[in-house]
């Protein structure tokens, strides 16, 4: 991500960040067929993540240990474990190209940090 680029007026250019495997500096966009400029590029995100929900193993298990003192022991079973699976995926299209890449989605904090960085490179491909 330390590779030097140029843009038209002759100044060095950094990669800024990463998007999956697609770096972006302030004026390019990379991809596996080279760095494309990221003026007019248009990005989209498509968020597949499904977020799942089940009964913690730990409430059956107080329930089981609990419920033979008191009924109130079947209020463990409403104690719940959620998870984050899926993956989000980030397009770049401009003209000459098109990149697709998909992450995959660890965690509720992935999903925004992904729109988030997405909305970036927006920026910037409205600002060069």
């Amino acid at each position: 991500m330390g590779e030097l680029l140029f843009h038209e007026g002759g100044q060095p250019d950094q990669w800024l960040m990463t998007i999956g495997d697609i770096p972006i500096s302030k004026n390019w966009v990379g991809t596996p067929s080279g760095p494309r400029p990221i003026r007019g590029s248009v990005w989209t995100v498509q968020d597949n993540s499904q977020y799942y929900e089940s009964i913690s193993a730990a409430g059956v298990v107080l329930c089981i240990l609990f419920v033979w003192f008191c009924l109130l022991g079947l209020l463990f079973l409403l104690m719940k474990d959620r998870r984050i699976g899926g993956y989000i995926q980030v397009t770049v299209q401009g003209k000459g190209f098109y990149h697709v890449t998909t992450i995959p989605a660890r965690s509720p904090h992935t999903v925004l940090e992904v729109h988030e960085q997405v909305n970036y490179a927006r920026s910037l491909a409205a600002a060069a």
